[in-house]
């Protein structure tokens, strides 16, 4: 297993060299050369696995240069029941027959992200280690991503974490949850913008060679490969739990932003997991869903940046999104190089009249949108019936969930974040508030350190210089 880039301007390259990188060095994003297959035997061996010998058995395939007794103890300091509630790591609940939710929010900062950003924290330690280096990992978070990077980084040996994010546009629980970290390795920046200013800084540094190599600039963002390779793991989980046989179909919706918890389904699909559907849910940020209706990819402006109550999906540019097109494309880098060009020149690219936007229906995606009104409802509507409470992605991912429903296929609805993350929300929807997870009642309350950024790629350059000289 060798990764090259989307745009073709990369060596084929191990995955311990392409794990502390961003962007591939032609602004490409990381992919393998070709993805490792699991026939029907492997699937059936696989469903009595437990969490952690399935992670094993799924990241050696794609990280075949760290020795196996190394990669095993890596995956079992990761997934334990002290850092995710069980053993399970990520269960599944029945709503009903035939609609499920998988559970990803019971690791360290109660979100979807802890699942891969706790092994990547582990990952980087050990190969950082290896290799006597120093890491500057530097980040973009809308809200989850940057909680889940911090805590799996903190107090890590030789890693420091620069984590931007939009001032103002988090909740209090997200804010306070990153801001209260006091560790000496975490640096966090509110950046007077929106997401996608944070997301072009970060892009821009890793597009400046010279100083991305000076400072050993790393990113633990979504279009970091390890992040999409563990998230993988959970579908082929979810699978197994809501099936009694191999073979039968299943289809996922997943609140999506940036695209990367989706594309680790597509990946899975590719690997030969009987995927049916898997439903692009977005909120009024729609980017991704009209694409999918349309064929039309058409990024938005920073000005034209719904805030929303589900903030996390508040992005208008998809990350991880080029992998997919890579793939859509018939893995031809020269064409996915040639879209993103005229994406750079005119804010968007239009598949519609292609043969590509024509395939679609072949990877299995569909989408949906909604709105605040639909998920206060939604939170509203599953409490009544099921008796638990949903965070506000999530209502997003259970209404494009239902639309698209079919006869004898189980749709599993991923679980974005614990509810307590979202609280003015909930007390719309129901009338109170979430109740807060043990340890977490003073979380507003604790001191806040951070720094405050216009957004400029010159002033992130500077203030990493300054602190790696410390």
């Amino acid at each position: 297993m060798k990764y090259v880039s989307t745009r073709g301007g990369m060596v084929p390259t191990p995955f311990t060299e392409i794990l502390l990188e961003g962007l591939a060095p032609d602004g490409g994003l990381s992919i393998p050369d070709v993805y490792p297959v699991v026939d029907a035997h492997t699937l059936g061996q696989w469903r009595s696995l437990d969490y952690r010998a399935l992670a094993f058995e799924i990241f050696r395939l794609f990280a075949p240069d760290i020795p196996s007794a190394d990669l095993r103890d890596i995956v079992d300091r990761t997934y334990t029941a002290r850092a995710f509630g069980s053993d399970a790591i990520t269960p599944v609940t029945a709503l009903e027959p035939g609609l499920h939710v998988l559970h990803l929010s019971n690791g360290p900062t109660l979100a979807f992200k802890d699942v891969a950003m706790q092994l990547l924290g582990n990952l980087f330690e050990y190969v950082l280690a290896r290799r006597h280096e120093e890491l500057n990992i530097l980040g973009a978070t809308s809200g989850d991503t940057g909680s889940a990077a911090e805590y799996a980084m903190r107090g890590k040996h030789g890693i420091r974490v620069f984590m931007l994010s939009p001032r103002g546009k988090m909740s209090r629980f997200q804010t306070a949850q990153m801001y209260s970290l006091q560790d000496e390795n975490i640096f966090n920046v509110a950046v007077q913008g929106v997401f996608d200013d944070c997301q072009d800084m970060v892009k821009a540094v890793s597009n400046d060679l010279e100083f991305k190599a000076r400072y050993r600039i790393g990113t633990v963002n979504s279009i970091n490969w390890a992040r999409l390779m563990a998230q993988v793991v959970y579908y082929f989980k979810a699978y197994f739990a809501v099936t009694q046989h191999d073979g039968e179909q299943v289809s996922f919706s997943v609140p999506s932003g940036n695209f990367g918890n989706v594309c680790a389904g597509h990946v899975a699909r590719m690997m030969g997991l009987p995927i049916r559907r898997l439903v692009v849910a977005t909120n009024e940020n729609d980017v991704l869903d009209e694409f999918f209706r349309t064929g039309r990819y058409r990024v938005r402006g920073a000005a034209d940046v719904v805030q929303t109550t589900s903030p996390s999906m508040d992005i208008s540019k998809a990350s991880n999104f080029e992998r997919f097109v890579f793939d859509l494309v018939g893995r031809d880098p020269e064409v996915v190089a040639g879209l993103w060009r005229e994406l750079d020149r005119s804010g968007e690219f239009d598949l519609t009249s292609t043969p590509h936007f024509a395939r679609i229906p072949e990877f299995g995606f569909v989408s949906g949108s909604s709105s605040h009104a639909d998920r206060v409802a939604t939170i509203r509507e599953i409490h009544a019936k099921y008796g638990i409470v949903v965070d506000t992605h999530t209502a997003d991912g259970l209404k494009a969930a239902n639309a698209h429903r079919e006869p004898g296929i189980p749709m599993v609805c991923l679980e974005t974040a614990q509810p307590a993350k979202f609280a003015d929300t909930i007390r719309e929807a129901l009338g109170r508030l979430p109740e807060l997870p043990p340890g977490f009642g003073d979380l507003e309350s604790r001191p806040l350190r951070y720094d405050v950024m216009e957004p400029s790629v010159d002033a992130i350059k500077a203030y990493i210089a300054q602190r790696c000289a410390h």
